[in-house]
């Protein structure tokens, strides 16, 4: 297997909204007009990228990564990864792996003092992959669900 990551452009929106629809949207997809709309905006947040795993020209897997700066932790900026997916029958072959050690090279350069992230309770197998990655279970996350 030969594994490319690179930020992804808008050219390829088909390929992350197919990832998404089948791993995390439980079939549903995002219209490609207002996908082009969310993500020009979320292209114009300062260091803020959507990256795209290819094995030999195939997607086959996707993450954002957004590296913030802070005032507090005297300035030093942390990363946040979300909306991870790697296509099914890709999984268990070290994509999703690889994508973390990529957001974490990333953040590292970036001087992060830390990378997070928020897994569904109910995800099990996903927990164990990012423990296995070394994410340690940390604190509690809250959320107000506003649909």
């Amino acid at each position: 297997m030969t594994l490319n990551i690179r930020k992804a452009t808008k050219a390829d929106l088909p390929e992350i909204l197919s990832l998404y629809s089948t791993v995390l949207d439980n079939g549903k997809i995002l219209s490609p007009e207002k996908a082009e709309v969310l993500f020009n905006k979320m292209m114009s947040y300062p260091n803020y990228s959507i990256y795209l795993a290819e094995n030999e020209h195939e997607a086959v897997g996707t993450f954002a990564l957004l590296i913030m700066d802070n005032l507090a932790h005297y300035g030093t900026p942390s990363g946040v990864v979300e909306d991870v997916a790697v296509k099914n029958e890709y999984q268990g072959k070290g994509i999703g792996k690889a994508m973390m050690k990529f957001a974490i090279k990333c953040c590292e350069e970036a001087g992060c003092y830390k990378l997070s992230l928020s897994s569904n309770l109910k995800r099990h197998e996903a927990h164990a992959f990012y423990e296995s990655l070394d994410f340690a279970r940390h604190g509690y996350s809250f959320l107000i669900d506003l649909r």
